[in-house]
């Protein structure tokens, strides 16, 4: 067959399609909605690269360290800038003070000008929040006018809160989170090597959110199969042979595949716009930032058409189109299984060869693993026909209802199974992944030590603050039951260069309390622990003997060449006891405890904050946002943070989060896909329904039938997508060499997830089916 047949008969399908009349235009306009659907997520999805390179450009371009020990000499182009940043409830902003030092000083990203002392200027999610009625708390914290924005090159999304603020007399001192800058930017540095099974992780995601996609756009090119093949029969009645209709239903599908495209494409340009302005999950982007890849944009361009072609030539294989009629009603040939068995196997096989690889053995084989998933996943849309029809041949029995849909899904159990392939592949997937993110959580969640029920909030200050008023600004605050303030200092043998050096804490007895045994205490008492918490070697006798009643110390020692300090001297008092310093101390740095009244005056600018540690009251909502302001109010540069048990890595929690947000979006294309086909079913029953209805057929047994149909294929559908999600979970899970445990809860979740969609689609497509239902519907021109 030459290609200029082809491109007749192809086209020649495509008028058809376009001059098909209402009927025609119906069934063109729900192909191209159900392809748009998937065509705007694969956009979606080519423009990922450009936003997380976007992002990280921002992120490089207004990098500022400021935690670096190693600032430029002060010149003209210089600038102190210092990390104030806060939290608002459960969002982040990022805050900076700014002092110029020059003329030349550089500008962060995104600013014209540096505010001045009492300005700043904001991000406009930051600018509408303190303009809303519930951010009276935040406006008292950022108590500076408001002269400008931070346009879109010094932002990582829409909804970022973030600030700069000007400031004067920041000093640079090793205890601050001051730096100067003479440019900002993050330093080329050498890449840091991903964990094998982060990259893993990443692989299956963009697999198990992509196929439900492809699945998708193949069944919308096939909507109106049955009216179609009808229409085929006629021109196979004035001459064309197989080959020719099959070419020309392709040219069909072909063309609701094109619109399609431009559909999507309208799709993705409206959703480019509406994700601009919407934060999802905590991520927002701008719209320039969804550009697709030019290369990726282009291969769905191609593919989808391709795909549509394909598809509708394998479809037709299983269609005799003769003169007098489609040989569909006759009895068809079983389904066979076991070529329906190769793709899951394929996949597995693909998979074998990885099993116990884990972190330490290289990355996993990138196309081993795309292949594999993607062969399982597939095996998913094979197997799920067979099996509907295995099932709904033996059902026979029961009410009206049952018989009707029964009887319908044993005639064309391939259309109800094309329905359900989608729902299925992406409930298989989401069972995968949270089996491996469920599976490896622990080994990218690490134990801080800290117990919430304890303390609910620490306090760090970026220099030292006495400790009696300190205590005082946080015990009278709204919110807060019990305050307890702690100093730090180190102390050595001798002057300059000491032999033996550690560090000791400072506070009142209620505050040493909460780090060690006391018998007794009073101010002016000093003590030592018996042990050192937090150290390789716990054993603590030459602290002990270093710390002997009458021996002259002295408290921040000076070291030649790295720094000068105070070299304050202090002689032990006779009072020094040992205890034993408990198992939950708040701190498990130093081993000497000292009251406040057994150092001399002198020795107070030696200490640095070691903390303020809080107990709340959970009665009191805005509790956190109170400590807070007070925090903001002694010290701009005060780091206040909520305990927690544990912290996870933040890359796995990235892309846990990019795969919620992923989630979403294939949801929302699953629940509107699937709907555009159930109306697509409908519509081609249509003159049955009425016909029923004409004959006397209750609504009510209709409406059950039609929901025995969804319901047989969809609980079907479920239980293959949980076995094939369960045995590519427990697959990936011995790839990465973790202990295999069943999380059933999550699978049932995900499982309900899947049906939840199904039954919200089903009710939404309750009142088109009682309007189908009706007499008239019979009616004909």
């Amino acid at each position: 067959m030459s290609p200029g047949q082809w491109a007749k008969d192809l086209a020649m399908g495509a008028r058809f399609a376009v001059t098909g009349g209402r009927e025609g235009w119906v069934r063109m306009t729900l192909t191209a909605v159900g392809v748009g659907l998937g065509v705007a997520l694969l956009l979606l999805c080519t423009a990922m690269p450009n936003v997380l390179a976007s992002r990280d450009k921002v992120e490089d371009a207004r990098y500022a360290d400021v935690y670096s020990q190693k600032a430029p000499p002060k010149a003209d182009n210089t600038l102190l800038i210092a990390d104030a940043g806060t939290t608002w409830h459960d969002d982040d902003i990022q805050g900076r003070l700014v002092e110029p030092e020059g003329r030349r000083a550089p500008l962060p990203p995104g600013v014209d000008r540096f505010p001045r002392k009492g300005e700043m200027v904001v991000s406009p999610a930051l600018k509408d929040l303190l303009d809303s009625d519930d951010a009276k708390l935040l406006r008292e914290r950022l108590p500076y006018k408001i002269t400008g924005t931070i346009g879109e090159s010094g932002l990582i999304g829409s909804h970022e809160l973030a600030y700069y603020a000007g400031a004067s007399g920041l000093k640079l001192a090793d205890t601050s989170l001051v730096t100067r800058l003479t440019k900002f930017g993050k330093p080329d540095a050498a890449s840091e090597k991903t964990d094998p099974v982060l990259l893993l992780m990443v692989l299956v995601v963009f697999v198990v959110l992509l196929t439900p996609v492809a699945v998708f756009i193949a069944a919308a090119v096939r909507f109106g199969g049955e009216r179609r093949d009808r229409r085929l029969a006629a021109l196979r009645l004035v001459g064309s042979d197989r080959g020719m209709t099959r070419r020309i239903a392709a040219g069909e599908a072909l063309a609701g595949a094109l619109l399609g495209l431009a559909v999507g494409t309208g799709f993705f340009l409206l959703g480019r716009q509406k994700l601009g302005s919407e934060e999802l999950l905590g991520v927002s982007v701008w719209p320039s930032y969804l550009d697709p890849t030019p290369a990726l944009a282009a291969l769905v361009a191609v593919a989808v058409p391709v795909a549509a072609v394909l598809v509708t030539l394998l479809a037709m294989r299983g269609v005799v189109v003769e003169p007098l009629g489609v040989v569909r009603a006759a009895k068809q040939r079983r389904r066979r299984l076991w070529w329906r068995l190769l793709p899951p196997l394929a996949g597995l096989g693909m998979l074998y060869p990885m099993i116990g690889q884990g972190h330490k053995n290289g990355d996993f084989n990138q196309y081993l693993v795309i292949g594999g998933v993607l062969m399982l996943l597939v095996g998913v849309t094979a197997l799920l026909p067979w099996g509907v029809e295995a099932v709904v041949v033996r059902l026979g029995k029961g009410p009206l209802s049952w018989q009707l849909a029964v009887r319908r899904l044993q005639l064309s159990s391939g259309t109800a199974a094309r329905m359900v392939n989608g729902i299925a592949v992406a409930v298989a997937g989401a069972i995968a992944l949270q089996m491996l993110f469920t599976g490896t959580q622990s080994q990218y969640t690490e134990s801080t030590g800290q117990d919430p029920s304890r303390v609910q909030m620490e306090v760090d200050f970026s220099d030292p603050k006495p400790l009696s008023g300190i205590e005082r600004e946080f015990t009278g605050t709204k919110g807060v039951r019990a305050a307890v303030a702690l100093a730090r200092s180190q102390y050595g043998d001798s002057r300059r260069d000491p032999e033996n050096s550690y560090g000791l804490t400072v506070g009142n007895c209620a505050a040493l309390r909460e780090l060690a045994t006391l018998p007794s205490c009073k101010d002016g008492d000093v003590f030592v622990t018996r042990t050192r918490n937090g150290y390789s070697d716990p054993s603590n006798a030459s602290e002990i003997a270093l710390v002997k009643p009458g021996r002259q110390l002295y408290l921040d020692p000076s070291y030649d060449g790295v720094e000068r300090g105070l070299e304050v001297p202090w002689t032990v008092p006779a009072n020094v006891r040992e205890v034993d310093a408990r198992k939950d101390s708040l701190q498990d740095f130093d081993s000497l405890l000292v009251t406040p009244a057994a150092l001399p005056h002198k020795a107070e600018p030696a200490l640095f904050s070691g903390g303020v540690y809080l107990r709340l009251d959970p009665s009191v909502p805005d509790s956190r946002e109170y400590v807070r302001n007070v925090a903001a109010r002694v010290d701009p540069l005060a780091q206040a943070f909520g305990w927690s048990a544990s912290q996870e890595d933040a890359k796995y929690t990235s892309i846990r989060t990019g795969l919620f947000v992923g989630s979403a979006f294939v949801l929302a294309l699953i629940g509107a896909s699937l709907l555009v086909s159930q109306l697509e079913q409908l519509r081609e029953r249509r003159k049955l329904l009425s016909a029923l209805v004409a004959f006397g057929t209750r609504r009510h047994t209709l409406t059950l039938s039609v929901l025995w149909q969804t319901a047989l294929p969809v609980g079907l559908g479920l239980v293959l997508a949980t076995t094939v999600g369960v045995t590519l979970g427990v697959v990936l899970l011995k790839m990465t060499r973790t202990p295999v445990t069943m999380d059933w809860a999550s699978v049932l979740t995900m499982t309900g997830v899947g049906a939840a969609v199904v039954g919200v689609v089903t009710l939404l497509s309750l009142p088109p089916l009682l309007r189908m239902m009706r007499p008239a519907g019979l009616r004909t021109e």
